[in-house]
């Protein structure tokens, strides 16, 4: 038999016949299928945890649905609970609805891959994707009899075999049962392929599919496309970006190729090598369920002198908004454009603000109005040639050097030079912040007048607000200038020269003759209002941010409210540490509320919550927030509100207390930078308990744990 061919090998089978399941009644939801299938590959020992298991796999199913046409679902993540790379299976009956476009499904693997797995483990679990797509092996799936012969038809497509493609093809063409034909595209699309095959023979399509895992969907949008484009004659060649090592397209291919099609869920890597070409993109879900549909638009495409291309022609990049995927709204596009430059503007803020932030430790507050003579001490000194304690004394007054550490001429200057290296890296905030939305929307074109812009921003006064109309305004300008029809000859000039200098001179001179002293003065009154802040309205501001760090815990609505506490540290006004106290005590609630309702009332909690509650008392106490996020994906409707209670008493309660902090992250580990961290670890402990007291009553009448 093929399984006990397979068992000479080293690594173990992925499916054995105490993995498969036929013909069962596994329940009516997908979350039962995938906990009785978790509860499986964990009796084989193949798991440390079932709940573990079936955590990881709904988190996933949480970013997209997992079933797909023709009454298929795969169900599949990475798990620290899995020990060993695992195929569990079951046969339906009833078909259970896994968010496929035509229904329920009847065949349900659960792919269980470790969190650690190495490529070859990748390899057979895509194989498996990919075998899915092909009619006739569904079709033997549904016909089996015995759960050694699913083990057998499993095991001859993911152990690695040379097959020719022309048997491949046959056999998807010989199996015309309605069960089979339903995961492949529908007949009549087919049909229509194959009637203008002869008109589009020796056409060349390139594509790139990718999805947020790299595991299953990216290998099946790729075949579906490469049966697509058999059944309508023509060639197309596939780049899948995905878990495993991607092997580019060839550069010469690509030269050659007609169209392009990007069925992605993520990003594409080196987008910049389709510069020019007719573009069809899409969700990769689109390429799995309508292929024929994609094969035929990139054909019409190519003959269209007015479809849309990758923008950046010659060696530039595209403009990804514009081909990012045509079934993204438009205000999900924005959401993107504004995270890519507020991810890319984070590390400047963490590296700047925790250099000054250990600047503070080491040379006191003061250690920012430093006076001319002490400043000219401080910067004609080295390690070498160590200012004198007493000279520095006698110069800055105003420093009030204190006994003990800050007694040391060493420590002393050391700080202030971390101090200086802190402003500096600080100082590209704001243009970092523009350059990289102008990125989000023009890609590389896009980075240096978003940059200009953004540093334009710094010199008018304009700070956070400037930057982020000018990186808006440069992308803009960039995109613009990318989409026009230049002679052959000058569009390998346009993303390296043309349109870089066109673009920082238009949004450059917007923001200086226009926009930098209007922004400039919204931004003043926005720190005045800040620093006005007592009372009540203190108390409303950091109810407000309180709720916003604790809503996603690490997305968009957290991330804005962690960029406009970071953008006020550049300004270091009381009202602005007071936000970036409140912002933080916040973010680290969920987390700590999760570990205390574990170690409290473990019996609420599956086993792996309570170990993910021993993790999160350091993650929580690091201002780590997404250490709630396994509980909150579990049980969203509970985790979340309680969360958000706690975060919004903590926020009002730092804000109250006029607590301040210089320092954009790190947690209690960062008491030096705070004005008074008993009052901060007050409200902190406050807000927690409230959360956690909340999490334990409402999984307590509940009329059952959530436990996945």
């Amino acid at each position: 038999m093929t399984t006990q061919a397979t068992d000479t090998t080293a690594a173990p089978r992925l499916i054995t016949p105490e993995l498969v399941r036929l013909d069962a009644d596994l329940g009516s939801r997908k979350e039962d299928v995938i906990a009785s299938l978790a509860a499986t590959v964990a009796g084989t020992g193949r798991a440390t945890s079932a709940e573990g298991l079936q955590r990881d796999a709904m988190a996933r199913e949480a970013q997209s649905a997992t079933g797909l046409p023709g009454g298929i679902a795969i169900p599949h993540c990475r798990s620290e609970a899995v020990t060993t790379a695992t195929l569990a299976f079951a046969r339906l009956s009833p078909k259970v609805d896994f968010g496929a476009p035509d229904g329920g499904a009847d065949l349900a693997f659960l792919i269980a891959a470790p969190a650690s797995g190495g490529q070859e483990h990748l390899k057979l679990l895509t194989a498996l994707a990919r075998a899915l797509v092909k009619p006739a092996f569904t079709a033997a799936l549904r016909a089996a009899r015995t759960d050694e012969e699913v083990v057998d038809l499993v095991t001859d497509v993911v152990t690695p075999k040379p097959k020719a493609a022309s048997t491949d093809s046959a056999a998807e063409q010989a199996t015309s049962t309605p069960a089979a034909t339903a995961g492949a595209a529908p007949a009549a699309a087919g049909a229509a392929s194959a009637s203008v095959a002869s008109e589009t023979s020796g056409r060349v399509v390139v594509a790139v599919t990718a999805c947020p895992t790299g595991i299953a969907h990216t290998y099946m949008a790729a075949d579906s496309l490469v049966a697509a484009a058999e059944r309508a004659g023509i060639t197309l060649k596939v780049e899948t970006q995905g878990s495993g090592a991607t092997t580019p397209l060839p550069p010469s291919l690509i030269a050659g190729a007609d169209a392009v099609i990007f069925a992605t869920d993520v990003p594409v890597k080196g987008r910049e090598r389709f510069a020019g070409k007719p573009v069809i993109a899409s969700g990769v879900k689109r390429a799995i369920n309508e292929p024929d549909a994609m094969v035929a638009e990139a054909l019409t495409a190519a003959t269209d002198p007015q479809a849309a291309r990758v923008a950046g022609d010659g060696g530039g990049s595209s403009a990804s908004t514009a081909v990012q995927g045509g079934d993204v709204p438009f205000w999900v596009k924005v959401r993107q454009v504004l995270l890519t430059g507020v991810s890319y503007m984070i590390p400047f803020v963490a590296a700047g603000g925790l250099l000054i932030a250990l600047g503070f430790l080491l040379a006191g507050y003061r250690v920012t109005n430093l006076p001319s003579g002490a400043d000219s001490i401080l910067l004609n000194n080295s390690l070498w040639n160590l200012p004198d304690v007493a000279a520095l004394k006698a110069a800055t007054p105003e420093l009030a050097l204190e006994g003990g550490l800050r007694d040391s001429a060493l420590l002393v200057y050391l700080g202030a030079v971390l101090f200086q290296i802190g402003v500096a890296a600080f100082g590209f905030l704001v243009p970092a912040l523009a350059g990289y939305i102008a990125f989000g929307i023009a890609d590389r074109p896009g980075i240096a007048p978003g940059f200009t812009a953004g540093a334009i921003a710094l010199a008018t006064g304009a700070g956070f607000l400037g930057g982020l109309v000018g990186g808006v305004l440069a992308g803009l300008v960039a995109y613009w200038f990318s989409r026009l029809d230049v002679p052959k000859w000058l569009r390998g000039l346009m993303p390296v020269m043309i349109i870089p200098l066109a673009a920082s001179i238009v949004a450059g001179g917007l923001m200086f003759l226009f926009l930098g002293r209007p922004l400039a003065a919204a931004t003043n009154g926005l720190s005045t209002w800040l620093n006005g802040l007592t009372g009540s309205s203190a108390i409303i501001l950091g109810v407000i941010l309180g709720l916003m760090m604790c809503f996603d815990l690490g997305g968009p609505v957290n991330k804005a409210a962690y960029a406009f506490a970071t953008a006020g540290l550049s300004v270091t006004n009381p009202g602005s540490l007071q936000v970036m106290a409140a912002v933080m005590a916040a973010g680290m609630v969920p987390p700590l509320a999760m570990a205390l309702a574990t170690a409290v009332r473990p019996k609420l909690f599956s086993a792996a919550e309570q170990e993910n509650g021993k993790a999160a008392w350091l993650l929580g106490a690091s201002f780590i927030s997404e250490g709630a996020i396994p509980f909150a994906a579990a049980d969203p409707l509970r985790i979340i509100p309680a969360s958000m209670a706690g975060g919004a008493v903590t926020g009002a309660l730092v804000m109250a207390f006029g607590v301040q902090l210089s320092a954009p992250h790190g947690g209690i580990f960062v008491f030096f930078a705070m004005s008074n961290f008993a009052l901060f670890a007050l409200a902190l402990v406050v807000g927690f308990v409230i959360s956690a007291a909340l999490v334990v009553l409402l999984k307590s009448t509940a009329k059952r744990p959530v436990a996945a």
